[in-house]
């Protein structure tokens, strides 16, 4: 168990907690412990749904900047990719994936908040990349994922200003999914995973390597990458299961083995 990024697990899901009080700020050691619980997500069959959390306070502030700013060139060249790769460690982890955002997600905590499939935020949070404000940009994936996700004005106007936006906004621009009370955060986010317990984990995992595979090629090639993994879900025993309940008692009481 990491000190400051962990992750528990009950009742199929399984949680990366974030705990480097006060801001849960990312260092070369959060870095690593985050790289390592979303391995051991994607390895663990009893995982089958994942929720990111910082806490009740603060999802998280961002990277440390005073452990940046005394790092010399090729300190902070090895530092921007480990980050990046941790960071993409947990974007690929083969399950659904929620953020449980409270408090705040700046710089790096909204990049981390980025990698999931899904946000919740507490309508007190705020969320930005304020950068720019420090004579940088993004480093860990906000140039790229907030531009695909939100589209690049959008995502210029946020990077070039350094703003931080509040949580109706954020709603609006399409960088959180849903809003609740700040003491609902976690509940919220774990009930949008809790959906996902008992559901068809290979389908879940082709459905979401299709389409984060297909945001990177044409579409052409999208849907060739769809139908291979569409017909390969017919060497599973959740698509025999699902396709016999649907046929035997109608849609949505297939039981699912993740087989």
């Amino acid at each position: 168990m990491g000190e400051f990024a962990h992750l528990e697990v009950e009742g199929g899901i399984g949680t990366i907690r974030l705990d480097r009080p006060p801001v849960n700020a990312l260092n070369n050691q959060v870095q690593a412990e985050l790289a390592e619980a979303a391995r051991e997500a994607s390895d663990r069959d009893d995982v089958r749904a994942v929720i990111l959390y910082g806490g009740e306070k603060t999802f998280a502030g961002g990277a440390d900047i005073k452990e940046m700013a005394a790092r010399s060139y090729p300190e902070i060249a090895k530092f921007g990719a480990e980050l990046t790769a941790s960071l993409a460690r947990i974007a690929s982890i083969p399950k659904p994936v929620v953020a449980a955002i409270t408090g705040y997600a700046l710089g790096g905590g909204l990049e981390l908040a980025l990698t999931a499939d899904y946000r919740v935020a507490g309508d007190n949070v705020k969320v930005g990349q304020p950068e720019i404000q420090l004579g940088i940009i993004p480093g860990a994936g906000g140039t790229q994922r907030l531009s695909r996700l939100i589209g690049p004005s959008k995502a210029k106007d946020l990077i070039f200003t350094g703003r931080f936006v509040k949580a109706e906004e954020a709603l609006k621009l399409g960088i959180v999914d849903e809003v609740v009370a700040p003491d609902d955060v976690y509940a919220a986010a774990h009930k949008w995973a809790a959906q996902f317990a008992n559901g068809p984990a290979i389908a879940l995992r082709a459905a979401k390597t299709a389409i984060d595979s297909g945001l990177d090629v044409d579409l052409a090639t999208g849907l060739k990458i769809e139908t291979q993994l569409f017909t390969a879900l017919w060497a599973t025993e959740d698509q025999r299961n699902g396709m016999q309940s649907f046929i035997d008692n109608g849609p949505g009481k297939a039981t699912f083995e993740g087989k």
